[in-house]
């Protein structure tokens, strides 16, 4: 760990932390926490990805839209008009939306070679993004005088790495540079967690090998073809499932690489100071549990 014991933590004229673990637990809204206290640099990876990794994906998935429109076109052809995404913190519809999901077409879905390829270029831009995370800290630091730094990754970071590998090169950079904090849930987070899916579900992304395994048993049990499959059925079948993969995995970075703090306790964190307060105690908690195990 980046921080030999809890009075580290606290003494550390530099704090960055690194936060995983699945969308809805709490990542982003103490990323703003601390941001917002003025003391702290916030590295969103998802908004990297739009902006410097997928930015020219999303465009041309756009243009390639309009230029199915006579009208929009011809403005496009002239110079005319100009199509961008309008990616912010608060605003990562487009990434989503490009990612798309698996299925008929008339339902609103991709064939799902398309949807492989797509998963695959987000694949690369996360792993890129998150590689991005030191040069960031230097750039909080050097350009804006942020000692304190904050990078939220979103839910699959989990899905690109060898969480048993101590040589993992995404890993071992990451936790070179921050304090690995994993938000984990209990029964009840995951339960509304697909309460909330269920009621509006989104893109994801997925580990190739599952992502096949479900595509495959889905149109098995199912007795029907690609073209037939709704697309939204079939990301709201996953995704417990994908739940239930990922868990084990965000276990093996905290126990590996980082600590692990609960969706309860970063909600009940309304400060920077109880914020400091947490983590140390997490910090003793991971180096008590790895002495009694060694």
């Amino acid at each position: 760990m980046l921080y030999s014991s809890a009075q580290d933590w606290r003494d550390a004229p530099s704090k960055r932390v690194l936060f995983f673990g699945m969308s809805g637990l709490g990542k982003t809204h103490v990323s703003n926490m601390l941001r917002d206290a003025g003391q702290w640099f916030h590295y969103s990876i998802d908004y990297r990805i739009g902006t410097r990794y997928m930015g020219e994906y999303i465009a041309d998935n756009a243009k390639a839209e309009a230029m199915k429109v006579p009208f929009l076109r011809d403005l496009l052809l002239s110079d005319s008009i100009y199509i961008g995404s309008n990616i912010s913190f608060e605003n990562l519809t487009p990434v989503a939306s490009y990612l798309g999901k698996p299925g008929g077409e008339s339902k609103g879905g991709m064939e799902i070679s398309e949807y492989r390829r797509r998963q695959e270029q987000f694949r690369l831009a996360e792993i890129h993004a998150l590689l991005d995370t030191e040069y960031f800290i230097d750039r909080a630091q050097r350009l804006y005088g942020y000692d304190n730094f904050i990078c939220d990754t979103g839910g699959s970071i989990c899905e690109w790495v060898d969480t048993e590998d101590p040589k993992d090169p995404v890993l071992a950079e990451l936790s070179k540079h921050a304090l690995m904090v994993w938000i984990k849930g209990d029964d009840d987070h995951t339960a509304e967690l697909v309460r909330r899916f269920d009621r509006a579900p989104k893109p994801m992304s997925y580990q190739p090998e599952f992502l096949t395994q479900c595509w495959n048993e889905y149109l098995f049990e199912n007795n029907i073809t690609e073209d037939e499959v709704d697309p939204d059925d079939f990301i709201r079948s996953t995704y417990a499932r994908a739940l239930a993969h990922r868990q084990p995995r965000y276990a093996a970075m905290a126990e590996n690489w980082g600590v692990t703090v609960t969706a309860d306790q970063i909600a009940s964190a309304t400060d920077q100071s109880s914020f400091i307060d947490l983590i140390a105690r997490s910090i003793d908690a991971a180096l008590e549990s790895r002495t009694q195990t060694t």
